[in-house]
């Protein structure tokens, strides 16, 4: 242990640990831009600037970030000198920054702009000059990339870079310097996942999500459109933070209660298809277990992951479950079950879904995904888009009464709303298809070896006669760990992969907290709780008992793998390899 003071306190922290991390044992906390805990520590912002002296020698500035704390040494984190510093390196950063804050969509919960209030900094009139020419791109399908908002502080490069994706970098030298890909090209024209988590990782406003709220008013208020809206699990889990409220918070009621009050036809839970997901994709698993089939089976639900696999493992393509994910497949089920029992023209059904996700939006635009000759699913918003049409509309978000989903496509099981969290699509799975092989009731129906939110999992199982192995992955890096020991000829029976970190609950769509919380607080295991404490409430915890699941099996998709279910619920991929630009 190190023993040191900071502002005068005695602290003691681990060998190794640096001044930021001696400072936050103390309770103070050193104002950072560039940093990210184990990700992104490279002292280039310089807002983290302290004073230090080690062996009695005078104080000299340091950046608190990467400086490596030693015995003796003394810190001042707030002097004249080091404040002073700050402001000026603000008035640096705001000198080249587009400041049209009224209207940026960070307006509020910026970290520029809110350092830029704590410091007293208006402007920049004593460094403003040149600008630098900025990149404005809004090729991709879920994302809008604004240089002229970008302050380098090479956060999103570091979260790209953790996700095994890397197609955005430093470009350029000096005053030029930008971020961009590879040749300055489009972000439609990189291997680009599409995760978001290069945004919710961004201080500033310089990357967001294409806000396509505008065309959910469009079909709000056209009176020809039926209009049904459906949401994931995690967005319950997370839309609480954007109306203040503690982080882990379920606000399922008051989401259904303002989706009601924005005016859709119905309110519908993406659970439900979460049911019909995982009646599919355990037939699929039970008949390539049976019949020799292409094991491992390795689920479908992450589009991100699922883009992932297209450009860099499309060998392991048939390993992949044809099963559409939830959303897909609550799109298709409306469209064909839903329009035919209610005689409404799939033409004049607008689906929209509110998703964690931003890969959601390039989703619904791929290839074979239109059951009924349309687009499955017409409009995919995230959380955050949500909660701007909440605020928008004036609600009282926290006043609002807890109201239900409309039924049918609002009754699901425990085993749908655990999808949101890393392990729970496996879980779900297990739970139904281990009764469907031992034929006998699965009494415990909780499988906490597949929980948690370490990026891999790996567990055996017996199942009946059938030795099973299984895997789960979170995040890109656990990914293409686990991808990679099945290409070395690791065996697994069932793989479940999400493309974020811990999954859905920590999407790329999600509200986004400040560095600041996201280095101290396990916001991953917070929103997860909330979608485990659903699970554990509710009367029906697998999917095969869900009333309406059995329904509509009966008077419309036969069964499970069925020539009918096969048309709506499942798809195909495509081997994007050679759109790699290496």
């Amino acid at each position: 242990m190190i023993n040191l003071k900071v502002n005068g306190i005695d602290v003691s922290v681990p060998e190794g640990s640096t001044v930021l991390e001696a400072a936050r044992q103390a309770n103070i906390e050193i104002p950072t831009l560039c940093y990210m805990k184990e990700i992104n520590a490279i002292g280039a912002c310089r807002i983290c600037m302290v004073e230090i002296s080690e062996g009695g020698r005078p104080f000299r500035m340091a950046t608190a970030c990467v400086y490596p704390v030693s015995e003796g040494m003394e810190v001042k984190t707030n002097t004249i000198k080091v404040i002073n510093s700050r402001k000026n390196t603000l008035k640096m950063i705001l000198s080249t920054h587009n400041r049209s804050c009224l209207s940026c969509v960070r307006s509020g919960n910026c970290e520029l702009q809110t350092l830029c209030q704590e410091y007293g900094v208006e402007d920049a009139a004593e460094f403003d000059g040149a600008m630098p020419e900025a990149l404005f791109d809004t090729s991709a399908a879920h994302m809008v990339r604004d240089n002229s908002k970008c302050i380098l502080c090479r956060r999103c490069v570091a979260a790209c870079k953790q996700q095994q994706v890397g197609v955005i970098g430093a470009n350029d030298r000096g005053f030029d310097t930008h971020i961009g890909s590879a040749f300055d090209n489009d972000l439609a024209k990189v291997d680009c996942i599409s995760c978001g988590q290069c945004i919710v990782n961004c201080p500033t406003g310089a990357l967001h999500e294409k806000d396509n709220t505008a065309e959910v008013y469009e079909a709000l208020a056209d009176e020809s459109k039926y209009v049904v809206v459906q949401t994931a699990p995690a967005v319950r889990a997370g839309l609480g933070e954007e109306f203040g409220l503690p982080i882990g918070t379920d606000v399922e009621g008051k989401m259904v209660a303002a989706l009601r009050r924005l005016g859709f036809d119905k309110v519908f839970d993406t659970d439900t298809a979460a049911d019909i997901t995982i009646m599919e994709e355990s037939n699929e698993l039970i008949e390539r277990v049976t019949n020799g089939g292409v094991l491992p089976l390795i689920t479908s639900c992450s589009p991100g992951w699922i883009k992932y696999c297209e450009y860099h493992y499309p060998e392991l393509l048939p390993n992949v479950s044809s099963c559409k994910s939830p959303q897909q497949m609550f799109g298709a089920t409306i469209k064909t079950w839903f329009a035919e029992k209610n005689n409404i023209d799939p033409k004049d059904i607008v689906v929209v879904s509110v998703m964690p996700c931003t890969a959601k939006k390039f989703e619904i635009g791929r290839d074979d995904e239109s059951a009924a000759g349309v687009a499955d699913v017409d409009i995919s918003i995230t959380t955050r888009e949500l909660a701007r049409m909440i605020k928008r509309m004036h609600m009282n978000f926290n006043a609002l009464p807890d109201e239900q989903f409309d039924s049918p496509l609002g009754e699901a099981t425990g085993a749908a709303v655990i999808f949101g969290a890393t392990g729970g699509v496996m879980e779900a799975a297990l739970r139904t298809a281990v009764e469907k092989i031992t034929g006998e009731e699965l009494k415990d129906v909780d499988f906490p070896v597949v929980r948690g939110t370490d990026p891999v999992k790996v567990t055996e199982m017996k199942v009946g006669d059938i030795n099973v192995k299984v895997g789960v992955a979170s995040g890109i890096t656990g990914a293409k760990e686990l991808l990679e020991r099945v290409k070395a000829g690791e065996e697994f029976t069932f793989i479940e992969i999400m493309g974020c970190p811990g999954g859905c609950v920590n999407g790329g769509g999600q509200p986004i907290q400040p560095t600041s919380v996201r280095q101290t607080v396990d916001i991953k295991a917070k929103r997860a709780s909330v979608l485990y404490n659903n699970d554990a409430a509710k009367a029906i915890r697998k999917s095969h008992e869900n009333p309406f699941v059995k329904a509509v099996y009966a008077e419309y998709f036969e069964k499970p793998g069925s020539h009918k279910a096969h048309e709506v619920l499942h798809t195909t991929y495509v081997d994007r390899s050679n759109e790699v630009i290496m």
